[in-house]
């Protein structure tokens, strides 16, 4: 770590942690002192639009950023929460520039396990509503829903009949009939409720 990566925070968020299908989504950026970023909020509340036009100027401004992925597989082995931490952690892990203090939107930081393979852990503080109100956290969900919606879009050409390029993976009412027509494909989450007739197991919502 450099004297100037002392003073580097990334903010760090995830896309698609309630789906029913297709990989969970981490961003990690480090903006610089100075940016302009028009309109830099939580991806949400953002629209498709604005988020293909943000998400090239982010990547060009920022002075590092990453996404990082847990597929499927990972998630119905490890469960979706610790799945999310390993995608943050992925992608923290792959930024150019190693921070010093990384601000995770939510209620939970990432568990030092999961960051173990870095030199120095860096700090970290957890913040509700970050991805609204910190300017590097809504950077950071606005790289993750971008990657994720694009990977979504490759997906509806190669599994076809399911809708993902429509509703992302999402359990939308389109989605859940697609499940019943056609059974999973090798993309969904099978120990997610409505992907199998019988999966009460576990509820693929974001508050878990």
């Amino acid at each position: 770590m450099t004297d100037s990566d002392l003073l580097l925070t990334a903010g760090v968020d995830e896309a698609g942690r309630g789906c029913l299908a297709g990989p969970v989504v981490a961003g990690a950026v480090i903006l610089p002192e100075a940016y302009d970023l028009p309109y830099l909020t939580d991806s949400k509340k953002l629209s498709a639009a604005r988020r293909e036009t943000l998400a090239p100027a982010i990547k060009a401004q920022a002075v590092a950023w990453a996404v990082g992925m847990a597929w499927p597989a990972e998630i119905d082995r490890i469960n979706i929460l610790q799945a999310t931490f390993a995608a943050m952690a992925r992608a923290v892990r792959a930024l150019s520039r190693h921070p010093a203090a990384l601000v995770i939107d939510g209620n939970k930081c990432i568990p030092a396990a999961h960051l173990a393979i870095l030199s120095a852990a860096p700090r970290q503080k957890a913040v509700v509503g970050g991805d609204a109100s910190v300017p590097a956290v809504s950077a950071a969900s606005i790289l993750a829903k971008t990657s994720r919606d694009k990977l979504m879009t490759v997906f509806e050409r190669r599994y076809p009949g399911y809708g993902f390029a429509a509703h992302k993976g999402y359990g939308a009412a389109a989605h859940l009939a697609a499940l019943t027509r056609l059974g999973p494909c090798p993309i969904h989450r099978l120990t997610f409720r409505g992907v199998l007739p019988e999966t009460s197991r576990q509820l693929g919502l974001p508050g878990l």
